[in-house]
C-alpha cells in the first residue's frame, strides 16, 4: 500500500521534550508512514465558511507521499475545502496507554486526472475490498448512482503521539 518511490524523505522527527518522557525517541519515518498507509479509518477536520469546525470519519489511502480521500461534491467537507483547503487527518487508537496516534496537517488538492484516479481506485479496492470499487470518468469516482471528488493531502506537518511507556510527541516538517 505504501506507494512512495518518488517521495523525498522528510527531515528527522523531533521529539518535543515538554510532552515526552526523557527516554522517548522519534520513530523512524518509514515506521510512521507504514502506520498511515495501514490505517483503515481517519478523522478529517475542516473549517466551515463561518469558522466553525467540522469533523467526520472516512477511509483514506496513502500514495506517492500523500493521503487521498473521496467525498460527495455536495457533502459538508467538500464544500468546506472549496472555501479553505487546509485540513487535518487523524488516525490512531482510542486507548490512553498503548498505541500510536498520527496527525497529518496539509492542504487538500483535487485530483482530476483519470489515469491517476484509476490508480487510486485500485488502491481503495485493494485496501478496503469490493465495496470500495470505483469506476473513474470525467475526473470523479463513480459508485452506484453517486459520484465523488477525490482529494490529495501532502503532509505539511505530521505529529506522532506515542502512548504508554515512554509517552512521546514527535513532529516532522515537510517544508
Amino acid at each position: 500500500m505504501t506507494d512512495v518511490p518518488d517521495t523525498p524523505a522528510p527531515p528527522e522527527g523531533r521529539v518535543d521534550p515538554r510532552y515526552s518522557d526523557q527516554r522517548a525517541g522519534a520513530p523512524p519515518w518509514p515506521e510512521v508512514e507504514r502506520l498511515i498507509a495501514e490505517a483503515e479509518l481517519f478523522w478529517i477536520s475542516t473549517v466551515r465558511p463561518d469558522g466553525r469546525p467540522h469533523v467526520t470519519p472516512l477511509p483514506a489511502v496513502w500514495s506517492s507521499g500523500a493521503l487521498h480521500f473521496c467525498t460527495g461534491p455536495e457533502e459538508r467537507k467538500a464544500r468546506n475545502l472549496a472555501e479553505n483547503p487546509h485540513t487535518v487527518l487523524t488516525t490512531g487508537v482510542n486507548t490512553w496507554a498503548r498505541g500510536y496516534d498520527v496527525v497529518v496537517e496539509g492542504r487538500a488538492e483535487r485530483v482530476t486526472d483519470d489515469a491517476r484516479l484509476r490508480g487510486l481506485a485500485a488502491l481503495w479496492e485493494e485496501k478496503y475490498g469490493d465495496f470500495w470499487r470505483f469506476e473513474v470518468r470525467d475526473g470523479h469516482f463513480h459508485h452506484g448512482l453517486g459520484r465523488a471528488v477525490v482529494f490529495s493531502v501532502a503532509p505539511h506537518t505530521v505529529f506522532g503521539f506515542g502512548k504508554g511507556e515512554p509517552f512521546s510527541q514527535t513532529r516532522w516538517r515537510f517544508v
